[in-house]
C-alpha cells in the first residue's frame, strides 16, 4: 500500500531527524494564495508546453517561486507560471501548518499552489506523533462519498450491467474518467486536488483527503493511480472463467485423495470460497477436507462415497461468478456368490448366484474351470438378470466343476468361486454330506416368535424344523422361556424386537420380563437371559462393532426411556448391558452396513420433544455433537441414510406426519433443507440408490433416486390405498443391480411389490388381516415383512392368526402356516 510505511520513520530516525528539521530556521512561508494568478492552478494548460529547465526561451527570465514552474503557451509563445506538476523524489519529511505530513518541502509549496491557500512548514513533532485521523473507516467514507457523487457524464442509452459486480465496475470506470482531467489514463496528485476543490470534498468534515487515495492504493509507489489500482481501491475485481469450465466433472477412486482446482482467474483475486450444498467449507473443522491450498484448491485427503456430489467455488464477495465441480466416487467391485459349494443329483436343476456391487455398476462374466462359458450357444446353460444367476436346466456329471463369477468395472475387478458337484445319492461324498447338513439343517431358516414360543421354519418346503415351546428351560438358569407375566391373564410369550448376530445368535427382547434371551442357532436352544432396564422394546445389531443396542421404555407409558449396549455380542460369554449416559431417550438410529460400507463410525440419538439429533461415537459412546433442527420446528421420528453423497433423511413428528423430511449432509453435519416437500417415513435400498417414502396422509408412495453423481431426483409416485406398516428391499430376479420394494399394509390384507427402476406395481391380495394396534403396543409396525436377502426368493409376513410364506420370484403365495398367533417378530438366519 503506497506510502503506508512512512509512519514508522520518525521512530527509526530518532533525534537526528528532528535536528535536521530544526536547522532550517523557525518558520518557512509558502506562496501566498493571492500571489498565484487566477487560472494558473490547472495541472496543464491546453496548448501549454512546460519547460522545467527554464534555461532558454521565454522561461529563461521568468521566475515562478517555490511550488510553481514555468510553462510556455503555444498560441502566444508567452511564459506563464503554473503549479508544479511533481517534486523530486527526495524524502525529507516535514510537517505542514495544515496538520498534514509531507515527504519534502517541495510537496508543501506545490500543495499550497494547488489548493490556493497559505501553507507553511511547522518545525514541530506533533504531526508525526498524533494519531492518524484517516483510518480505514474514514477512508471508506471518502470512497463512498466519491461513488455517491455520480458524475453527470454517465453514459446514457447503454444496456444496464448484468450483475452487481458489473454495475460497480461501470460506476468506477465513469468516476475514473471524471477524475482523469488530462485523459492520460492516470490520476496524479494534482488531479485529485483539483477534484477535491471542485466538489468541495474537504468541506465534508472528512478526516481523509483525496491524497489518501495515493497513500492507501498506489501499490507500485509511482505517485499516480492507474485504472487497475483504482479498481482495487473501490473493490472492483475483474474475474474470468471460461464458459466451458463453468462445470467440471471429476472422477476419483474411493480411498484415494483428490484436488479440485478453482479456475476462476483475475488480478488481485480475493480468497476462494468452497461450498457443498450451499454450506461454506473453508471455516469448518472437517476431517477429510482440511487444506484449501495457497491457490484456493479444495483437497480431500481420503475420498469415500459420502463425498459424492457437487462442490462450487467463487471468489470471496463475488458469488455471481462460480464454478461447479461434480465429483463422482468410483468403487471397485465387491462380490458374493451363493452357494459356495453345492451337491446335486443328475437330472435336477441347479442355480449359481453372484451378487456384485460397485460404482459404476460392474459387468458380470462366468468361467468354468478357468475357461469362458458360452451360455448363449447352449440349451443347458442360461444367464438370468444380466449374469447374476447361472442356471443349469438338468445337471450332468460333466457339469461338476468350479464356476468363477467375475465382476469388473472401470476401476477394478473381483471374483469368487461357486463349486458344483454332481453325484447320485448312492455315492455321497463328504462335500455332499456337509452341504446337505449345513445348508439345510440349521441355516437358511426363518425364526418366528409367537404366543406359543419360537417356530423355526424352512421356507423351501414350508417345513417346521423345530418348535421351542414357551415352557422350555433356559440352559444357564433353568427358568422357563416364557413365565407367566404380571397382569397377563394367561401364560403366553410376549416378544418385542429380535436381531441376528452373525448367524450365530439371535437376541430377542421380552418387554414384560425386562430381559433379552439369547438363542444359539446351532443348538436351536435358549442359552442365556440378559437383564435390561424395564420394557426393552427395540434392538439393533451394529456389525461394525459387534454391539447390540437396546432401547427400553421404563414402563408401558414410556416415562423413563433408556439406552443400553451389549458389547462383543457374538462372543461366547455371559453378556451384560452397559448404560448410555443419556436421559429422556426417544429413539436411536445406526446406519446399516453393506458390501461396500463395512464400517460405521457414528450413530444418532433422539431425545423426547427435542428438535435435534445427537451424534454418538459408536466406539466410545460419547456424544460428538448436537445437530439442531429448531429452525425447521422438527422433532425427529425416524432416520434413513444413503452412502451415496451421504444424505441423512429425517422424518419429523407431527399430525399425520405432515412436516416435510429434512436432509442432513454427512460431510458437514449441517441441515441443508427439506427433501423436496416429501413427507412420511423414509426407507433406503441397500445400494443407497433408492429412497422410498410411504405417506399415509397423502396415500402416496414416493420413489426417489440418487445418481452416482449424488443428485437426488424424484423418480415416480404410486397411489396406496392404506397406510404402510413395513417395507423391505429384495434384489430383482430379472435385472442386475436393481431392487423391488415389498410393503405390507397396516390395515389391509394386501402386499405391494414395486419395481423401483420402472415404477411398476403389483399387489398380492387376501393375506388376511394384520394384528390390531392394541395387540402390538411396541411400535407402528404391526405387520412385518421379512426377506431372505440377498439371494433368497422367499419372504414371510404374519397375520393375526397365521404366517404367510411368499415366493418373491413369482410374487405369489407359497404357503400358509396356521396356528401362529401374534407372530410379528421374525428373523432370517442363513447365507441366502
Amino acid at each position: 500500500m503506497g506510502g503506508l510505511g512512512i509512519w514508522a520513520l520518525p521512530v527509526l530516525l530518532g533525534a537526528s531527524f528532528w535536528r535536521a528539521c530544526e536547522g532550517r530556521g523557525g518558520v518557512e512561508m509558502a506562496n501566498k494564495a493571492q500571489d498565484v494568478p487566477d487560472g494558473l492552478q490547472q495541472l496543464q494548460y491546453e496548448g501549454a508546453e512546460k519547460n522545467p529547465n527554464q534555461s532558454g526561451g521565454p522561461c529563461r527570465t521568468t521566475y515562478c517561486g517555490r511550488g510553481r514552474e514555468c510553462a510556455v503557451r503555444r498560441q502566444t509563445g508567452r511564459a506563464e507560471c503554473v503549479c508544479q506538476e511533481k517534486c523530486r523524489g527526495s524524502f525529507v519529511p516535514v510537517c505542514g501548518s495544515d496538520g498534514h505530513f509531507y515527504e519534502n518541502h517541495c510537496e508543501v509549496y506545490r500543495t499550497a499552489c494547488l489548493q490556493k491557500r497559505r501553507i507553511y512548514v511547522v518545525h514541530s513533532k506533533d504531526c508525526f506523533f498524533k494519531v492518524d485521523t484517516c483510518t480505514m473507516a474514514e477512508y471508506n467514507r471518502l470512497k463512498g462519498l466519491l461513488l455517491d457523487m455520480r458524475p453527470g457524464d454517465l453514459a446514457e442509452g447503454e444496456s444496464p450491467p448484468i450483475n452487481a459486480m458489473e454495475q460497480r465496475k461501470a460506476l468506477v470506470n465513469t468516476m475514473f474518467k471524471y477524475l482523469d482531467r488530462n485523459h492520460d489514463g492516470h490520476l496524479s496528485s494534482e488531479e485529485l486536488a483539483q477534484i477535491s476543490m471542485k466538489e468541495h470534498i474537504e468541506d465534508s468534515l472528512l478526516e481523509c483527503t483525496m491524497q489518501d487515495l495515493l497513500r492507501y492504493d498506489d501499490y507500485n509507489n509511482d505517485g499516480i493511480l492507474n485504472l487497475q489500482e483504482f479498481y482495487t481501491a473501490f473493490q472492483v475485481v475483474q474475474l474470468s472463467l471460461p464458459e466451458d469450465e463453468r462445470v467440471s466433472i471429476a472422477t476419483v477412486t474411493v480411498g484415494l485423495s483428490t484436488v479440485l482446482s478453482c479456475t476462476i482467474q483475475g488480478t488481485l483475486r480475493p480468497p476462494i470460497i468452497w461450498k457443498r450444498n450451499d454450506i461454506v467449507l473453508n471455516f469448518l473443522d472437517l476431517e477429510d477436507i482440511n487444506d484449501f491450498g495457497d491457490d484456493g484448491s479444495l483437497y480431500i485427503t481420503k475420498v469415500t462415497t459420502i463425498h459424492t456430489g457437487n462442490y462450487s467455488c467463487h471468489a470471496y464477495g463475488y458469488e455471481e461468478l462460480s464454478q461447479t465441480h461434480v465429483l463422482q466416487v468410483n468403487v471397485p467391485p465387491v462380490i458374493l456368490v451363493y452357494p459356495e459349494t453345492q451337491a446335486q443329483e443328475p437330472g435336477v436343476a441347479a442355480s449359481l448366484h453372484c451378487h456384485a456391487v460397485g460404482i459404476p455398476d460392474p459387468k458380470l462374466t462366468w468361467l468354468k474351470n478357468g475357461l469362458d462359458l458360452q451360455p448363449h450357444s447352449s440349451k443347458q446353460l442360461s444367464l438370468i438378470a444380466n449374469g447374476s444367476e447361472l442356471h443349469i436346466n438338468s445337471v450332468r456329471y460333466e457339469d461338476t466343476g468350479a464356476y468363477t463369477c467375475i465382476a469388473k468395472n472401470e476401476v477394478g475387478v473381483d471374483e469368487d468361486i461357486s463349486s458344483l458337484f454332481i453325484e447320485d445319492s448312492a455315492r455321497k461324498t463328504l462335500a455332499n454330506i456337509l452341504w446337505r447338513e449345513e445348508g439345510l439343517s440349521v441355516g437358511n431358516m426363518f425364526y418366528i416368535f409367537s404366543d406359543e414360543g419360537v417356530t423355526i421354519l424352512q421356507p423351501t418346503d414350508c417345513e417346521i424344523r423345530r418348535h421351542i415351546k414357551r415352557s422350555e428351560r433356559i440352559m444357564a438358569t433353568y427358568e422357563e422361556m416364557c413365565p407367566k407375566s404380571e397382569g397377563v391373564p394367561s401364560q403366553h410369550c410376549v416378544w418385542g424386537s429380535a436381531v441376528n448376530v452373525r448367524d450365530k445368535y439371535i437376541y430377542i427382547s421380552q418387554p414384560l420380563q425386562k430381559r433379552l434371551l439369547l438363542i444359539d442357532t446351532q443348538a436351536q436352544k435358549v442359552i442365556q437371559a440378559v437383564e435390561t432396564d424395564p420394557v426393552p422394546v427395540r434392538l439393533y445389531y451394529d456389525k461394525s462393532h459387534d454391539q447390540v443396542w437396546v432401547l427400553s421404555w421404563g414402563d408401558i407409558q414410556k416415562t423413563n426411556p433408556t439406552l443400553q449396549v451389549i458389547v462383543q455380542a457374538s462372543v461366547e460369554e455371559l453378556h451384560h448391558t452397559i448404560p448410555m449416559q443419556l436421559q429422556r431417550v426417544e429413539d436411536f438410529y445406526i446406519p446399516p452396513t453393506n458390501l461396500i460400507i463395512t464400517h460405521i463410525r457414528f450413530g444418532f440419538v433422539f431425545l423426547k420433544a427435542e428438535p435435534a439429533v445427537h451424534k454418538i461415537d459408536l466406539e466410545t459412546f460419547h456424544r460428538v455433537k448436537t445437530i439442531s433442527l429448531k429452525d425447521y420446528s422438527c422433532v425427529p421420528a425416524r432416520m434413513a441414510y444413503t452412502h451415496l453423497s451421504g444424505y441423512y433423511f429425517i422424518q419429523c413428528q407431527g399430525k399425520n406426519h405432515s412436516i416435510p423430511q429434512l436432509l442432513i449432509d454427512t460431510v458437514t453435519d449441517a441441515v441443508i433443507g427439506t427433501n423436496h416437500g416429501v413427507t412420511g417415513s423414509p426407507f433406503v435400498s441397500p445400494d443407497g440408490r433408492y429412497v422410498v417414502t410411504p405417506d399415509s396422509r397423502s396415500k402416496k408412495l414416493t420413489v426417489q433416486t440418487i445418481s452416482f453423481q449424488g443428485e437426488l431426483q424424484l423418480n415416480h409416485e404410486l397411489n396406496i390405498s392404506a397406510p404402510i406398516s413395513d417395507l423391505v428391499f429384495q434384489p430383482s430376479f430379472t435385472e442386475s443391480n436393481q431392487y423391488v420394494a415389498v410393503a405390507s399394509s397396516a390395515q389391509g390384507s394386501d402386499l405391494l411389490f414395486s419395481d423401483l427402476s420402472v415404477g411398476r406395481a403389483e399387489y398380492l391380495r387376501n393375506l388376511k388381516e394384520p394384528l390390531s394396534a392394541s395387540h402390538w403396543p411396541w411400535g407402528d409396525t404391526n405387520r412385518v415383512v421379512v426377506s431372505s436377502n440377498p439371494f433368497g426368493q422367499y419372504l414371510v409376513t404374519p397375520s393375526a392368526q397365521s404366517l404367510f410364506v411368499l415366493d418373491g420370484i413369482q410374487r405369489s403365495l407359497h404357503c400358509e402356516v396356521s396356528d401362529i398367533k401374534r407372530g410379528n417378530t421374525v428373523v432370517w438366519v442363513g447365507e441366502v
